[in-house]
């Protein structure tokens, strides 16, 4: 009786799993001229590692070194900040904020900009318990995990969308037009 029942549930539950909108992320479709790419990221670490992972399994390669048709993804700015969200009664923190804040660009092979520097800001709060330090030193290195993630994620939708639409991709800066 069991096993006559296993296939309708497997079969409702991948139907309502479907019907909510529910899909397996997938590598990101990279820019045609990201097939090889340098990647330079200003203080290396996780943010850097996690960036070379993620556009490995989306079909790039990595090179140490950049050069003529090697596209040059450049992060110069990744830097954490924590701001004072609200102080208690007895002029304590309760509450902070963790800040990321990434400046990037892409180039393709030839030396064409493909995304001029933007930049991207993340944040978490949390509360802060001053009779629980140690806590507070884990939880924030959490944070921050979570924000380069999240960070990653969100450097590769951006490339996506440069492949998809390279029309839309603008200069971060419009020039002023000339006076006459």
């Amino acid at each position: 009786m069991l096993r006559m029942l296993r296939l309708p549930l497997l079969l409702v539950a991948l139907a309502a799993l479907s019907a909510c909108g529910f899909h397996l992320r997938r590598s990101a479709a990279l820019p045609e001229s990201m097939k090889q790419v340098h990647l330079t990221v200003s203080g290396g670490g996780k943010l850097e590692r996690s960036l070379s992972r993620a556009l490995e399994l989306a079909g790039s390669t990595v090179l140490d070194h950049g050069g003529t048709g090697i596209a040059e993804l450049k992060v110069p700015t990744a830097a954490f900040s924590t701001q004072t969200l609200t102080v208690g009664g007895t002029a304590r923190v309760t509450e902070y904020s963790v800040r990321y804040h990434v400046d990037f660009s892409l180039s393709d092979g030839q030396g064409n900009v493909v995304i001029p520097q933007r930049g991207i800001d993340m944040s978490r709060d949390f509360s802060y318990d001053a009779l629980n330090t140690i806590g507070t030193a884990a939880q924030t290195e959490q944070l921050q995990n979570s924000l380069v993630d999240d960070m990653v994620q969100s450097i590769l939708f951006r490339l996506e969308a440069a492949a998809k639409h390279p029309e839309v991709i603008q200069p971060a800066v419009t020039p002023a037009p000339k006076a006459d």
